[in-house]
């Protein structure tokens, strides 16, 4: 799946060095090792106006994105500013727009990973939204409009930690990725991260050696699914049996946690795993989910990394404030996502796929490599109980009943689905992994087709 080969030269790359080196200001630029990675480093100098980003910050900033672009290498950012420094003036503005454009050119190429270690104000907060992965220490804060001028357009009194903590954008806003407590904690993020990672769009993530066997089975995946169709589990359980050494790096846990995604291994091989959590809110699909995901899924289609989607949800959160702010828009990203994605896809069914949720969730009418279901799956345009209040709504409730049993057996299966190609196969949960890996070592040679047009127009 390569897409473009590095284009600089020895020559080329000793002027970026020399060119953002010898700029002055309040951030620091240097090639460094990180978890025996070489990375692109850009640290902000709170020491220095607090941190405040000057033109020639800017300007520096450009140059070290637009250095990890030359030597396809991740770019990694350490903030802690101010915002734009207030007696440069309009110059300041336009330094931190091209840094803006620089990183945003680096988008989908090289990784690039923020790390926020104090206060970021104002418009280089924007840095942060523009970042693969962003790690926050617990005493940081980050808003475009301080707390004073929020005071000063609300009448309301807040303070920073409330405006912009790093809980709260771990929590409500999704900008952090993870809180961590100190410098040290950064570091290991950004290493922990790294390692699931290519250098570049060019390369495949590193393959790393495990003694966990592909070939294992698993006796507890039989038993996960409670026995009633409202019964909640926790998905992570059935992550932790299917990847290398139960290990599962989960990122944005705390930001619409009824969808879990996050990096592990299978057979030594990154994968990307998205799933369902159907002990909150039983798995339902609301606009911050399908952002979550969203994301998520351009993430590891950049980067070459195969995705798992693990299905068990009862479709879109309904209600009317979620359709006022844009549900058909948001859910579009996630499917557009899904359509979009050229990198290895599986999708495992274990329970519940109901309606536009299940086409969303990577189904095979949105082109996925493989479908798999359990024989617990329950394929359909929706759930019994809604479906009998429609079709049978003139019978009294003991007819009901009936109709409500027979839809059970008849369509709330993954039979129907197999038979009409929709499921490529239903497994035995016991054999999930050795199938998966299996599946991903076939298809980790597949060939993407680059669109023809510019770009796709995605409902942002």
């Amino acid at each position: 799946m390569l897409r473009r080969q590095p284009v600089s030269t020895e020559t080329e790359t000793s002027r970026l060095v020399s060119a953002a080196k010898g700029v002055p200001g309040s951030t620091d630029l240097s090639i460094r090792e990180m978890g025996g990675r070489e990375v692109i480093w850009l640290e902000s100098k709170p020491t220095s106006r607090k941190g405040a980003l000057s033109e020639q910050d800017g300007q520096r900033i450009a140059s070290a994105a637009r250095l990890a672009l030359a030597l396809h290498k991740p770019l990694v950012l350490m903030l802690s500013t101010s915002g734009a420094a207030i007696d440069d003036g309009i110059p300041a503005l336009a330094g931190w727009g091209s840094a803006a454009k620089a990183i945003s050119d680096c988008s989908g190429t090289v990784p690039v990973l923020a790390a926020l270690v104090g206060p970021a104000v104002s418009g280089p907060a924007l840095l942060l939204g523009l970042a693969d992965y962003v790690v926050a220490t617990s005493d940081s804060v980050a808003y475009l409009s301080g707390p004073s001028m929020v005071q000063s357009f609300t009448a309301v009194p807040i303070s920073s930690a409330e405006l912009g903590s790093s809980s709260i954008h771990s929590s409500k806003t999704g900008v952090v990725y993870e809180e961590v407590s100190d410098s040290n904690e950064v570091i290991a993020a950004l290493e922990a991260i790294l390692s699931f990672l290519p250098d570049s769009t060019d390369s495949l993530p590193p393959n790393i050696n495990t003694m966990d066997k592909t070939d294992r089975g698993s006796e507890g995946l039989r038993e996960v699914i409670p026995s009633s169709s409202t019964g909640s589990y926790d998905v992570r359980n059935i992550i932790a049996e299917i990847v290398d050494d139960g290990y599962f790096l989960e990122i944005r846990r705390l930001w619409s946690p009824h969808l879990v995604i996050g990096l592990a291994r299978i057979g030594g091989r990154s994968v990307g795993i998205l799933a369902n959590q159907p002990m909150i809110m039983a798995g339902t699909l609301d606009i911050a989910a399908a952002q979550k995901g969203a994301r998520f899924v351009r993430f590891c289609d950049a980067f070459n990394i195969p995705l798992i989607t693990i299905v068990d949800t009862p479709g879109f959160l309904p209600g009317k404030d979620v359709e006022w702010r844009g549900m058909i828009r948001h859910g579009a990203e996630l499917a557009f996502a899904y359509a979009s994605c050229g990198t290895p896809r599986i999708c495992l069914i274990t329970r519940k796929a109901y309606g536009g949720a299940y086409i969303v969730m990577d189904s095979k009418g949105m082109g996925n490599d493989l479908t798999l279901a359990w024989p617990s799956a329950e394929i359909a345009v929706m759930g019994s109980l809604g479906a009998v209040q429609i079709l049978y709504r003139r019978l009294d409730e003991a007819e009901q009943k009936v109709r409500q049993n027979e839809y059970e057996n008849i369509y709330l299966t993954p039979w129907l689905a197999a038979e009409r190609g929709y499921v490529d196969e239903v497994i035995d949960p016991y054999f999930t992994r050795p199938l998966l890996a299996n599946a991903i070592e076939l298809l980790v040679t597949k060939q993407e087709l680059l669109r023809s047009a510019k770009h796709a127009n995605s409902p942002l």
